[in-house]
């Protein structure tokens, strides 16, 4: 099968109030090879003007606008659901603060298709400011303390052991997913809101039976929690991340690791986010404090399949 002209590719790329990054990012994907595809840009209701600039710049993308932050997981479930009903063949979400090769969707595409039982694929990713280093080469589950680790993180390039391989889970800054997965999977849960997401989607795809590949020869390049990384009272990130991090941990493990992982992942991570605290209260970094320990509650009592995003 060709390809180029046999497959279909939605790339869906969610922004909230990064018009420069998005900008960047569209300009790139101007340059891809790949000929069959549409881009699906997902506003989160932005508040900089962005949307607006963006679909006055841009003729090719579909513009879809959310009339609130959904988050991660709702804004790409808002570009799913609509890819999903014009019929393409893959789903392709890319994060909005990356920029790529010419040739990453063939590669993918090509992997994805040379492997009758591929779930998700996902590409090779290095840091935008420090090309000659990985960002992510995939990732692995340390399944008895509920870890999910990344593959070949800030390794030089030319040191690393580079192959397409099996993967455990796929990080939700490059993902190409066939719509058969997706029709028997489901999408993003959306409870999850941001972080952990894509670990959790990826595990249940594992679990329906499909593999996860990494395709070594399809590149992008990331900027890294670009969305995130913004000037608070208490350091770059904000409280809200440290809530995610510990909420959506808990639900992971609630979610795939029970009896008799659970025995050491819950006192592992636990442990962990009580010397988080220890650590923010010794900074006098109280906010992040307490997010951590509402996030260890919700993690704990909320409902973790619920359809709107827990988020504070």
């Amino acid at each position: 099968m060709d390809s180029k002209t046999h497959s279909s590719v939605a790339v869906i790329l969610v922004n909230w109030n990064g018009y420069a990054l998005t900008k960047r990012c569209l300009h790139s994907l101007e340059k891809v090879s790949f000929t069959n595809f549409s881009v699906i840009v997902v506003d989160n209701a932005s508040e900089d003007g962005s949307y607006e600039k963006l679909k006055s710049e841009f003729s090719f993308p579909v513009f879809l606008k959310n009339n609130k932050n959904l988050g991660f997981t709702g804004g790409n479930n808002r570009g799913i659901a609509y890819a999903m009903e014009q019929g393409f063949d893959y789903i392709l979400l890319l994060n909005n603060d990356t920029v790529v090769d010419p040739g990453f969707i063939e590669e993918l595409v090509l992997t994805a298709g040379n492997k009758p039982d591929s779930g998700m694929v996902q590409p090779l990713i290095l840091f935008m400011d420090s090309p000659e280093r990985i960002w992510s080469a995939g990732g692995k589950m340390a399944n008895s303390l509920g870890i999910s680790k990344t593959l070949g993180d800030r390794e030089k390039l030319s040191d690393y052991r580079l192959k397409d391989r099996e993967l455990d889970w796929a990080t939700g800054c490059c993902i190409l997913i066939p719509k058969e997965v997706i029709q028997k999977t489901g999408a993003l849960e959306n409870s999850f809101f941001a972080y952990f997401e894509d670990v959790d989607w990826s595990l249940r795809v594992r679990k329906a039976g499909y593999t996860i590949f990494l395709a070594s020869k399809s590149i992008i390049f990331h900027e890294g929690s670009a969305s995130s990384k913004k000037a608070h009272d208490e350091g770059t990130l904000s409280p809200r991340v440290f809530y995610l991090h510990a909420r959506n941990q808990l639900f992971i493990l609630r979610r795939h690791f029970g009896f008799p992982y659970g025995l050491l992942a819950w006192p592992y991570h636990l442990f962990k986010y009580i010397a988080w605290m220890c650590y923010f209260c010794l900074r006098g970094r109280f906010k992040k404090m307490k997010a951590v320990a509402k996030g260890i509650r919700d993690g704990i009592s909320l409902d973790h399949h619920n359809p709107e995003p827990l988020c504070p």
